[in-house]
């Protein structure tokens, strides 16, 4: 699996109101990456993942997976690789409050017509340790706990790559610190490419592989 990111710029407005959000941005996902890209509020992080993830068109620039141009697609086949091939976790939990964690967790395959694979369901839960929280409403459930959902949920179609956008940032240190510890365990126990975006340095850190975007403009600051 390749992910690739090639001069990708993203343009709001235009004229004296133009806004560069992302300038000319390359970026190569493998399989086993384990990548952090770090930036201050509005520096393009959160576009940049968007774009790359078929979540956002580029103004310039393309994204290939596998070598195929993903926005040479539909809509239709575009939102059916973002269900299949990609796990999203969000800062917000992004649960629905009148669904179980189970039914939660699940949503992406029912939405694509499929059926959970219960072993495989038993086997995440169990390692984000939520397997006796999964008939409880979000509402029952602690901010930690509402996230592992949302990562057992990213994981439950078993996805190429996850990115995970400020995945701490509604969380206290303590259940932030588990969740990077229980992302770092997705990473190497399932073989899944992993992409942080984050403000933290420290979390940063974590990764193999570590970006800063400032002003829209990308830079790899450690290298392979």
């Amino acid at each position: 699996m390749i992910i690739e990111g090639k001069d990708l710029s993203k343009y709001y407005g235009s004229g004296e109101s133009k806004v560069v959000a992302l300038n000319k941005a390359n970026l190569e996902i493998a399989a086993s990456d384990f990548i952090s890209i770090m930036g201050p509020s509005g520096s393009g992080k959160s576009t940049l993942l968007h774009i790359i993830s078929g979540l956002d068109t580029p103004t310039s620039g393309t994204v290939t997976f596998d070598g195929k141009d993903i926005y040479k697609t539909d809509d239709q086949e575009l939102s059916a690789f973002r269900r299949r091939r990609i796990g999203f976790i969000f800062q917000q939990f992004n649960l629905l409050p009148v669904l179980t964690a189970k039914e939660n967790i699940i949503m992406p395959l029912l939405l694509d017509k499929r059926q959970p694979d219960e072993a495989y369901l038993k086997e995440i839960t169990e390692l984000l340790g939520i397997t006796n929280r999964l008939s409880h409403l979000p509402s029952e459930l602690s901010g930690g706990q509402q996230q592992r959902v949302a990562i057992a949920r990213a994981l439950i179609a078993k996805p190429d790559v996850i990115f995970a956008d400020e995945p701490t940032g509604n969380l206290d240190s303590r259940s932030g610190n588990e969740v990077m510890e229980m992302l770092k365990n997705i990473w190497k126990g399932f073989g899944k490419a992993l992409v942080i975006i984050t403000h933290d340095s420290r979390i940063a850190q974590m990764a193999d592989r570590q970006f800063a975007i400032v002003d829209g403009v990308l830079s790899e600051v450690t290298a392979r």
